[in-house]
């Protein structure tokens, strides 16, 4: 682990968003194509700022699966880089066959964010393509680590633009309630949901957002009040439990949540909660947006229903942070996603604009074209 606020420097894309602000980056490659991955450790937010540095793939996969690196686009930033580590550990051996077992490896850190998948099916097929063109190991490794970079500066693009659309959709004087963290912790830079509420107040808008804790987790509690924290964006933290009576009281005009994943029809993943909330701001005439990058679009995947929803370790629930809160041998159903179906939300905000209303129709046409987009007019597309 490196040393607090680490001052290396890294050949990563910069941005003038979180680094060039002084803001922690949730990943970061350092050096060339012998560097390694350094990752900021959300575990230990908001009491520390520290960094995991990630030398081989086994040491990504662990921090894919222990949450030290979380958010979708993320978890598909840091497989990318993990691709690119394995090269330099098996220089003699069979590059295609190393490629394709490593993929297949971090691919088991988590099921259920479709950009882990999309990310290292990207540096699967560049792979075989380099391969294909008989390039050189050297020129493979220069090529797996530009294509991962290229992963981080398309998802910092997409992160922008999300913002761009988002922010048009925030009024002065907004109560806007958010869960999980979808900021700039769980993508490149930015983040998803909250860069709509990052670029509304770099244009000057007032509003006041209002954080669930997110249990069992808190990742509202310990990552998104210290985003937002950090940028002197007025907020307020409220138990998961207290977001109706938070709706009802009339303080609260948008909810706005990220994804994890989103079917051909848009239903939505994302973590447990959500369609709760999805649920409490129809009955209360609030509009309910999701936010995400194209990239998280499924079109393989019809429905929700075929979103498969990782289930998480028990002890998360029954010892929440190393102290116990239950009985011993209780049985615990512990989902770490939920799916809102499309017809409860209200929009999608993505980097190419607002989807909306959300149905099949409306996805495919906004999305057709674009590189994670659906091939057809049905919306069937590639393996992401």
């Amino acid at each position: 682990m490196s040393a607090e606020r680490s001052g290396a420097t890294s050949t990563a894309p910069k941005s003038q968003g979180s680094a060039a602000r002084g803001y922690p980056r949730a990943v970061t490659w350092i050096g060339g194509v012998d560097g390694f991955l350094r990752l900021l450790d959300q575990t230990a937010l908001p009491e520390k700022v520290v960094y995991r540095d990630c030398r081989d793939p086994r040491e990504v996969w662990d921090a894919i699966r222990t949450l030290c690196v979380r958010g979708a686009p993320a978890i598909g930033i840091a497989a990318a880089y993990g691709v690119v580590l394995v090269t330099a550990q098996r220089r003699h051996a069979e590059p295609q066959r190393c490629i394709d077992e490593v993929c297949d490896y971090l691919a088991t850190a988590r099921p259920t964010a479709v950009n882990l998948f999309y990310a290292l099916d990207r540096m699967r097929r560049l792979g075989r393509r380099c391969l294909g063109e008989s390039r050189p190991f050297e020129k493979l490794r220069e090529a797996l680590l530009a294509e991962a970079d290229a992963i981080f500066k398309e998802d910092l693009a997409m992160c922008r633009a999300i913002g761009e659309t988002g922010a048009a959709l925030i009024r002065d004087g907004f109560g806007i309630l958010t869960h999980c963290n979808a900021g700039a912790l769980a993508t490149s830079d930015y983040g998803t949901a909250l860069s709509c509420l990052f670029v509304a107040a770099e244009q000057g808008r007032r509003f006041h957002v209002f954080v669930d804790e997110t249990r069992p987790l808190l990742q509202g509690a310990r990552l998104t009040t210290w985003e937002l924290q950090q940028r002197g964006i007025p907020c307020t933290l409220i138990c998961d439990s207290a977001a109706a009576t938070i709706m009802r009281s009339g303080r609260v005009q948008m909810v706005v949540t990220g994804a994890d994943r989103i079917a051909a029809n848009g239903d939505t993943a994302n973590k447990i909660g959500t369609y709760g909330l999805a649920v409490l701001a129809e009955a209360h005439g609030i509009p309910f947006y999701v936010a995400a990058p194209s990239s998280t679009f499924d079109f393989d995947i019809t429905s929700g229903d075929a979103i498969p929803i990782e289930q998480r370790d028990p002890e998360e629930v029954t010892r929440g942070f190393g102290r116990v809160i239950a009985p011993a041998g209780i049985r615990v159903e512990n989902p770490a996603f939920d799916v809102t179906p499309a017809k409860r939300i209200r929009g999608i905000i993505t980097e190419v604009g607002l989807i909306e209303p959300v149905d099949r129709e409306t996805i495919t046409k906004r999305l057709r074209g674009h590189p994670s987009g659906p091939e057809t007019a049905e919306g069937q597309g590639t393996s992401p």
